[in-house]
């Protein structure tokens, strides 16, 4: 057995080598593998291996090609792949483009870090560790992160701070000043805890959560009318009384898949077929993110270029598993036939191969196939009751894969804790959020882990998920200069329209709703959770001019700007629009500004305030989350 001081020296050593691993890795995904995918992988990866060679995994890499080694760990001026990306490299690449020097370095840099050859990923099956609550799991994971990546993370946010960005988030609104106020005269040890159960348990939240589902699901629209057909025809008041019900998941979503809804509180879950007027590709590219957690839109004519687990049989099985289906006239079911449906796809290499409901998971639909040029023949014995409308076949393809998909399929829990985390943090663990694929590497894979089975443990819990989170510490951090992936600080979000609509009222002191005026906001700023906030010419014109607004501030309507009117003295008008738009007070300089611009129109006072409220509640402060 090695003396202490060995062992100290072992130790150390075996630490720095897991430090440059945890380096070659990082450098990997942040910068060497999106530039292979650009540059490389369309002739080197998983479609087309030219010369042998694949470049969408460090370990391809590292297998070389039919002439050998490409890469020579910690040597990359000895390395061919890194030789052949100079301007005078023979053979020259990538062949018809010059990478530039930084490109160049980064390679390089990437090369020289790999002192610990990479290794093929292993997957393991590891017992969860044990937390109390899901906030306690989510605390200890990412402050792990922030050790093992020497960051430090930010301050957290002030009371008032934390109480808006919750009533955004569970309520679609900021607090009234009274809710503010009741919330900071609560006790101290259990205020948090008990406006999160006010919250998840009112009417607001169905509300929110449905507007979030609502897009996550089926978009915005294009189409015309179509947010009074999704309302009409009972879409909205589904998925409402899910969350309002607290529903499990897994049932909420096989009863969209199925579309056969057996209650009348789900009759509106067909609209998630039916809006999509039997196109079957359409439908296998929303299914994907949702069961899956990533688009497998690009696995239509090959197998997905970056991802390799991706193929072209499960983005063509998915179109199979709704194929039989069509929307019935007069009504919103879908009905679906018992015979038909198989078809086949050609790959690239011009082989037709038949398309099988085959899961990503591995998982494929046991189905018996005509032999040869046999015709299959529709019968009322193929079906439930033959005199029912829509018939249901003995057999149903669609509720098969409904079945799989919700049952016994650990990508549908990823894909939701995933989905919700990016909601709430404004950051998917995966990122994007509904790419979670070999190519998107998680930035805490415990933390999802062990959040994927502790929601399909609890039967699919929403409210556990969503309360473990935003009781969180992470929940609770001010904004940081650090990296997005670490939740060291609050990340930017922006509102969506109808978090500013609903806000936009309760800062003029008016009741929440207004649908004419949410669907203004919306026409302007439909964005939701994007990817990249850019504001646009609309918006700002919008924002700077919009009739709607100005309706509500609109003096004569006893909104805020008439009550501010009325207070004597400027100072005080300034601090009580602070306080009902910001939540908050103004700091020496705001009072002295906004004082100055109230007094150079003391014959206009309702106007002056106005036009305050006008200037706060566009303010970027007002429309991304605090």
């Amino acid at each position: 057995m090695p003396d202490k001081k060995t062992l100290t020296l072992l130790l150390s050593l075996t630490a720095a080598r897991l430090a440059c691993a945890a380096d070659t890795a990082a450098l990997w995904s942040a910068k060497v593998q999106p530039l292979f995918d650009v540059n490389c992988v369309k002739c080197h990866g998983p479609l087309e291996q030219k010369s042998g060679l694949e470049l969408d995994t460090p370990q391809a890499v590292l297998k070389g090609n039919e002439d050998g080694a490409v890469i020579v760990p910690g040597k990359p001026e000895e390395s061919p792949l890194y030789e052949h990306l100079a301007a005078k490299g023979d053979p020259h690449m990538p062949p018809k483009k010059q990478l530039t020097d930084a490109e160049r370095e980064t390679v390089r840099e990437w090369i020289a870090s790999m002192t610990v050859v990479p290794t093929e990923p292993v997957q393991k099956t590891v017992a969860p560790r044990q937390f109390e609550s899901v906030t306690q799991a989510v605390d200890a994971f990412v402050e792990e992160g922030w050790t093992r990546r020497g960051v430090k993370p930010a301050d957290a946010v002030d009371e008032r701070t934390w109480c808006r960005r919750v009533w955004l988030d569970l309520a679609g609104r900021i607090p009234t000043r009274v809710e503010l106020e009741e919330f900071l005269a609560s006790p101290a040890e259990t205020k948090r805890g008990a406006l999160v159960e006010r919250l998840l348990a009112s009417e607001e939240y169905a509300v929110r959560m449905r507007e979030l589902w609502d897009v996550f699901l089926l978009g915005r629209g294009q189409r015309e009318n179509h947010e009074d057909k999704r309302k009409q025809n009972g879409w909205w008041a589904f998925l409402e009384n899910a969350f309002r019900t607290n529903r499990p998941w897994n049932e909420t979503v096989h009863d969209f898949l199925a579309a056969r809804p057996d209650k009348p509180e789900n009759k509106g879950a067909s609209w998630f077929l039916y809006e999509r007027r039997n196109e079957f590709q359409r439908i296998a590219e929303a299914v994907a993110p949702v069961v899956y957690g990533t688009k497998i839109d690009c696995a239509q004519c090959h197998d997905h270029p970056l991802a390799r687990e991706i193929k072209q049989a499960h983005y063509w099985g998915l179109v199979a598993a709704f194929n039989r289906g069509k929307n019935v006239e007069g009504g919103t079911a879908v009905g679906e036939s018992a015979v038909g449906g198989f078809i086949n796809f050609t790959n690239l290499k011009k082989e037709s191969q038949p398309a099988m409901v085959t899961l990503l998971t591995g998982r494929t639909i046991a189905e018996t196939w005509p032999a040869g040029d046999q015709k299959e023949q529709d019968s009322d014995d193929k079906y439930i009751d033959p005199a029912a409308k829509p018939r249901v076949p003995k057999f149903s393809r669609r509720e098969a894969f409904a079945d799989a998909a919700t049952h016994e399929n650990p990508l549908l829990a990823r894909a939701f804790v995933n989905r919700m985390w990016a909601a709430f943090t404004g950051r998917g663990i995966v990122s994007p959020a509904d790419e979670m694929n070999a190519r998107n590497a998680p930035s805490h894979p415990e933390l999802l882990d062990w959040l994927a089975q502790d929601f399909a443990g609890h039967q699919y819990d929403i409210r556990r998920v969503v309360r473990g989170i935003v009781l969180s510490r992470t929940y609770a951090l001010s904004a940081a200069d650090a990296a997005p992936e670490t939740f060291a600080g609050a990340l930017e979000r922006p509102l969506s329209a109808e978090q500013i609509a609903r806000s936009w009222r309760v800062a003029a002191g008016l009741p929440p709703n207004d649908d004419a005026l949410r669907r203004a906001v919306i026409a302007a700023m439909p964005d939701v959770l994007p990817r990249e906030y850019n504001a646009t010419f609309q918006q700002a014109q919008f924002l700077s001019n919009s009739p709607a607004l100005a309706e509500i501030l609109k003096p004569a309507n006893a909104s805020a700007a008439s009550r501010l009117a009325a207070l004597p003295e400027a100072a005080s008008r300034v601090r009580e629009a602070f306080l009902a738009v910001h939540s908050r007070a103004p700091d020496a300089d705001e009072t002295e500004h906004a004082t100055a611009f109230l007094n150079e129109r003391p014959d206009q006072p309702a106007e002056a305030a106005r036009d305050l409220l006008w200037a706060l509640m566009t303010s970027a402060e007002f429309l991304t989350m605090p």
